[in-house]
């Protein structure tokens, strides 16, 4: 039977021969369809060694038919064994070093595709990436991290350099610009949001760069495609600068150039968007940092970081673990333990119930276990936290953990099933004392039935830590509504988390001002109701749809650039999609579970019942406090009725 190979080849020679004889010498093309192998290899390789020296319009077409080989074919051997790097490295140094031919033609799209193409031959072969480094690559790949022609450039250059340092062969090769490296990518990292912003989505289309609107596009599409690849493409090379500095870190190498204390405060605010998910982006570089003493040591000096990791572990944020983890590092060593335990313990006490995380198992555990491996100390007066709620909070964890855990285990089973009916009776009267607005005695009556509830019982210590975040957020406390939400959701099973709760953990961090993590909580709870739903048309509610849209733009990913330009001059007039594009994208990938029950519709609903019933129990509950507190103006019952929740669990 003939092989596929052959069939190819003999389609590919009767193609050649049925069309008109190419003019041309060395045409790549022709050579592409030389049915002879060893001919073709020895064309190809001549064809790589002139193609630097010559002057020809149809190197961009070449160059981007070498893209589309290199990106869905890079781990075969041909092309980088036939010369491919030195050719690419003499055409980005070309394009660097004469403006002239950089300018005729086409010739200014030749840069971009040469590096793109190094980057991925050299991303997963570690022999590739040693053939480029040793056919000169670097050299021209720093001049174009260096920003000599726009950051489009940097962006492919930084992910090659990066997949070069990646490999333990190639990394020195790269070293050897280290420190020049390591501040180029930290500049990169913290301000290309806002060079892209500059020179890209906020200026006039007419003075837009053409090239760079037909490289984002691939020439398809109109304004809301360039601004979407645009975004995208800022944030990637956000992210790979991150991932570079990350193959340094990973060696312990220029740690302190690193840990400069605005670069890493900054670094918290680093997280993808919506486009650019699958990067760990900031969080990823400070678990790295933790797992060296001196990076430790500057982690743990930083109170701002030290919060942000703190609210990233208690949150629906992919890369949840990798802030927990930094935590667990800092808490693990002697010498910062004791500089972070005040502020890590607040967070980490509402995760000692998180059975799963992920591939982990017994998170929770390992958590209880380093944060009260000396807390006898702190029991028997041996040593004092700086802060009391520190103290009360591990005290809290040792009651829960040990004393309850004690407890329980002298219960009998008749005590047990008493303690069951007598927790569900103290629920129901905190139920009714919610209904009727009496939201603080509602808030004590579920704090007495967690206190008495047995810990086995996880539904109902679910139903009623959600419950007393609802009292909270109406309480206007949402650091403690945080605490609960969390806690039941490490309760609940990470396949199906709790609604009501991720909902209104969501509203307590944007209460906060959370807004990357109000939206994260907001799009898990519309995910959850979308498994659950088996209708062809899901329900979003509108409160939801509100809530995402308001977040959406909050955490557009040039919206600090935005901000900083136009408190320097007045605003132009601009074409911005602010990330709105991004809402339906992003529901569709959290539907991948679903795939053939796919919904074949989303749709975002008044539930005007729900919101009736709701506004009424608001307005009486907000009257009870009124009338107990002495107050009259109108303004009190507008706020309460402005902060929609959806309603108790019964």
């Amino acid at each position: 039977m003939e092989s596929p190979d052959l069939k190819n080849k003999a389609n590919n020679t009767a193609k050649m021969h049925s069309q008109p004889p190419c003019s041309k010498p060395n045409c790549f093309f022709c050579t592409m369809n030389e049915p002879e192998p060893s001919l073709r290899t020895a064309k190809l390789s001549q064809f790589f060694k002139e193609m630097p020296l010559r002057d020809d319009q149809e190197h961009v077409l070449v160059l981007s038919g070498l893209w589309n080989i290199s990106m869905t074919q890079p781990d075969d051997p041909e092309f980088p064994s036939l010369g491919i790097f030195e050719c690419m490295a003499k055409l980005i140094h070309r394009g660097i070093s004469d403006q002239d031919w950089l300018l005729r033609g086409q010739n200014i799209y030749i840069p971009y595709y040469a590096a793109h193409i190094i980057g991925s031959y050299a991303m997963d072969k570690a022999q590739f990436a040693e053939r480029a480094v040793n056919s000169g690559v670097v050299l021209p790949l720093m001049e174009l991290l260096r920003g000599k022609m726009s950051w489009v450039e940097q962006r492919v250059a930084v992910r090659a350099l990066g997949h070069l340092a990646s490999h333990d062969k190639t990394f020195e090769a790269v070293a050897v610009h280290e420190v020049e490296i390591i501040n180029l990518a930290m500049e990169i990292a913290s301000n290309c949001l806002e060079v892209v912003y500059k020179e890209f989505v906020g200026i006039r289309d007419r003075k837009r760069p053409k090239y760079h609107c037909d490289l984002l596009t691939r020439g398809l599409g109109g304004l809301e495609l360039q601004f979407r690849k645009a975004e995208e493409w800022a944030s990637q090379l956000q992210c790979w600068s991150l991932s570079l500095l990350n193959c340094f870190a990973c060696k312990e190498r220029s740690i302190n150039l690193i840990c400069k204390k605005e670069f890493l405060k900054n670094l918290c605010g680093m997280w993808g968007g919506l486009v650019n998910l699958t990067s760990p982006a900031g969080i990823g570089l400070l678990r790295t940092m933790c797992s060296s003493k001196t990076g430790r040591q500057n982690v743990a000096n930083l109170k701002e970081v030290m919060e942000s990791l703190c609210i990233a572990s208690r949150s629906s944020d992919d890369w949840q673990e990798m802030a927990i983890d930094c935590l667990l590092l800092l808490l693990k060593d002697p010498d910062t333990r004791y500089k972070v335990i005040d502020i890590a313990a607040l967070s980490l006490v509402d995760l000692v119930e998180l059975r799963s995380l992920g591939e982990r198992k017994g998170v929770g555990e390992t958590i209880t276990q380093i944060l009260l491996q000396d807390y006898y100390k702190i029991k028997y007066g041996f040593l004092k936290l700086k802060s009391k709620k520190a103290e009360r909070a591990l005290e809290e964890l040792w009651d829960l953990k040990v004393e309850n855990i004690k407890r329980d285990k002298l219960m009998s089973e008749q005590d047990m099933k008493e303690r069951e009916v007598f927790i569900g009776k103290l629920k129901k009267q905190g139920n009714q004392k919610f209904w009727s607005g009496k939201i603080e005695k509602a808030c004590k009556i579920y704090s007495k039935a967690l206190d008495l509830c047995p810990l086995n019982i996880r539904k109902e210590r679910i139903v009623l830590y959600s419950n007393r975040a609802q009292c909270y957020l109406l309480l206007k406390n949402p650091a403690a509504a945080i605490s609960d939400t969390t806690r039941a959701l490490c309760l609940s099973s990470s396949a199906s988390p709790h609604s009501k709760s991720l909902w209104r953990r969501s509203q307590a961090y944007d209460m906060k001002g959370l807004a990357k993590e109000s939206l994260m909580d907001c799009l898990m709870f519309i995910n959850n109701r979308i498994k659950s739903e088996h209708t062809k048309r899901v329900r979003i509610p509108h409160y939801a749809a509100r809530m995402i849209k308001k977040q959406m733009n909050a955490t557009w990913l040039f919206a600090n650039a935005k901000s900083k330009i136009r408190s320097k001059k007045e605003e132009r007039v601009l074409h911005e999609s602010k990330g709105k594009y991004q809402l339906q994208e992003m529901l569709l990938r959290l539907m991948d579970t679903k795939d053939k029950d796919f919904p074949e519709m989303l749709t975002i609903v008044e539930d005007p019942v729900v919101e009736k019933r709701w506004k009424k129990m608001i307005e009486k509950a907000g009257r009870s406090r009124r009338r107990r507190k002495g107050i009259t103006s109108p303004h009190a019952k507008n706020r309460m009725r402005d902060n929609h929740l959806p309603s108790i669990t019964q």
